[in-house]
């Protein structure tokens, strides 16, 4: 597998979540925001345990990476991510990103992540506070904050979620990526990013819209208006 970075902290990335995609031709989908200069892609891990849907798999992204050489920004919302996490980087993931509800040893996991060759990302729950990560938030690459209940797609932002981006970002520094979840359109864009994130999930506003341009550009634009 080509390893790729994950993009320098600071500058504002876009990653299209596939939850919103359309299943029958993912590689279709995802070669359609690559087009338009997207460089990483959001992919859903659901087990229908730690959150009540069931999405994708190792062997469904190892044929995907067939067809794509974007970042592959996987989020695996499962119960047990240290257990199938080698499953997922041989398939081809660029980055595994784990809920700190169900990992006890964080420090032990991200270690393996790098000694594995992917970046690790270290995800929070809207009911979840800030402390329960800052033990362990220096030591990732992103940290990921879920502006809705994980599970599906299309649900309203949740600003008090979201809320939890700056003192994070206070804790992390300049260096680590903030990563926002849920939500996420034009509307909401530069709420998170007035906030300090720099990696934006968008599905629904993406992938739910007929003119993925269209929907990539308006994102774009209001945080251009913020000079980021």
């Amino acid at each position: 597998m080509e390893t790729k970075k994950l993009p320098k902290a600071g500058t504002i990335e876009i990653a299209p979540s596939i939850l919103s995609a359309d299943f029958a031709k993912l590689a279709d989908e995802i070669d359609q925001v690559a087009r338009e200069g997207i460089k990483m892609v959001h992919l859903d891990v659901m087990d229908g345990h730690f959150v009540p849907n069931i999405t994708i798999g190792p062997v469904v992204i190892a044929k995907i990476r067939k067809y794509s050489n974007l970042f592959f920004d996987s989020h695996l919302m499962i119960s047990e991510p240290e257990k199938y996490a080698d499953a997922f980087i041989k398939a081809g993931v660029n980055n595994i990103t784990f809920h700190i509800e169900v990992v006890p040893n964080p420090t032990d996991f991200i270690k393996k992540l790098h000694d594995c060759g992917v970046s690790a990302g270290l995800c929070l729950n809207p009911e979840t506070p800030v402390s329960k990560i800052e033990k362990y938030a220096s030591l990732a690459d992103m940290i990921l904050v879920m502006t809705v209940h994980p599970g599906f797609g299309g649900q309203s932002f949740i600003q008090e979620a979201a809320d939890k981006i700056k003192p994070i970002r206070q804790i992390v520094g300049p260096n680590i990526r903030i990563e926002v979840d849920g939500g996420i359109d034009a509307k909401t864009t530069p709420i998170v990013t007035a906030l300090g994130a720099d990696t934006l999930v968008a599905g629904n506003a993406i992938f739910g819209q007929s003119d993925r341009a269209k929907a990539i550009d308006a994102i774009r634009k209001t945080y251009a208006k913020q000079g980021r």
